[in-house]
C-alpha cells in the first residue's frame, strides 16, 4: 500500500492513517487510490470487524489538494468516488477519530463514516461556497441526516466552522475527548464493536444505511430481505447458545 494509507491491525481491528500531514492530509490521487484499496481489503477480510480512520500530524484532512489538482490529477476512483470511500463506504462499520481540521472533503470523508470521535479542538466545515463550489462529495447530502436541517443550511451556506464541543452537542460527534486521545477512544469504541457477530454488524448497518429511503409501506419487506439471513445463520444459533451456556460466543461469520 503506497505510504499515503498507513496500516496496521490490532486484534480485530483495523487503523488506517492518511499519512500527507505537510498538506493537512489533503486527499491527493494516490491517496484517493490507497483509500478504495484499503477499504476494498477491509471489506474482504474475515478476520477483521471493525475499521477506525484518522490522520497523520494533528489533523484529520483538509479536503482536496487543490496544488495536486492544478497539475491535473483527480483524486476520484471510479465506483467509489472522491478519496475513495465517499459513493462506497465499506460494508463493515467504519470509525472516524478527529484531530483537527475536517474540513471540506475531509468532512465529507468522516461524514462517510458510521461513527465518529473528536478532539476539543476539532473543526468541521464545508467552505466549498467561500470558493464558488459545491460540497458534491456527498456533504449535502449526508450533513442534514446527522444535523438539524437549519444547522446544516448554514454550515452549507455560510461556510462556516463547526467547532467540536457544538458537534458533540448536535449529535454529531459520538464522543468528545482531550486533543491527542481521539485515536484511543476510537479504538476502544472498535474494540466494543468487534466483540460482536459479523454478519450482524454488517446487516445492522446496511439497514440503517438503506432505511432511510424505502417506502413505508415496504420498509419491514425490504428490511425482511437483509435481517432473515442473519436469524437463520450459524453465528444466531451459537450467540443463543452461549447465552444459554453463559459463556462468550465464538463468532464464525457464517
Amino acid at each position: 500500500m503506497p505510504d499515503e494509507i498507513l496500516s496496521r491491525t490490532e486484534g480485530q481491528v483495523l487503523i488506517l492513517t492518511m499519512n500527507r500531514p505537510q498538506a493537512r492530509n489533503a486527499v491527493s490521487e494516490a491517496l484517493a487510490h490507497a483509500m478504495a484499496a484499503a477499504m476494498r481489503d477491509f471489506d474482504a477480510d474475515p478476520s477483521l470487524r471493525v475499521a477506525v480512520l484518522t490522520g497523520a500530524g494533528g489533523n484529520f484532512c483538509a479536503g482536496m489538494d487543490l496544488k495536486a489538482f492544478a497539475r491535473g490529477e483527480r483524486p476520484m476512483v471510479p465506483g467509489a468516488g472522491f478519496a475513495g470511500i465517499v459513493e462506497k463506504p465499506p460494508a463493515k462499520p467504519l470509525i472516524a477519530a478527529v484531530e483537527g481540521y475536517a474540513v471540506a472533503g475531509g468532512f465529507e470523508i468522516a461524514l462517510s463514516c458510521d461513527l465518529l470521535v473528536a478532539g476539543q479542538g476539532a473543526r468541521f466545515g464545508l467552505p466549498e461556497v467561500r470558493r464558488g463550489l459545491v460540497a458534491a462529495a456527498g456533504g449535502l447530502m449526508r450533513l442534514p441526516r446527522r444535523l438539524p436541517y437549519h444547522m446544516a443550511m448554514e454550515l452549507a451556506l455560510t461556510g462556516g466552522v463547526l467547532e467540536a464541543q457544538r458537534a458533540y452537542a448536535l449529535g454529531l460527534v459520538n464522543a468528545l475527548v482531550e486533543d491527542g486521545q481521539a485515536l484511543e477512544a476510537a479504538l476502544g469504541l472498535a474494540r466494543s464493536i468487534a466483540e460482536n457477530a459479523p454478519l450482524a454488524l454488517a446487516a445492522s448497518k446496511r439497514i440503517l444505511s438503506e432505511s432511510a429511503s424505502w417506502p413505508v409501506d415496504r420498509m419491514f419487506e425490504l428490511q425482511a430481505s437483509i435481517a432473515d439471513p442473519i436469524v437463520n445463520s450459524e453465528d444466531a444459533q451459537e450467540g443463543a447458545n452461549a447465552f444459554v451456556e453463559k459463556r462468550a460466543p465464538v463468532w464464525c461469520g457464517r
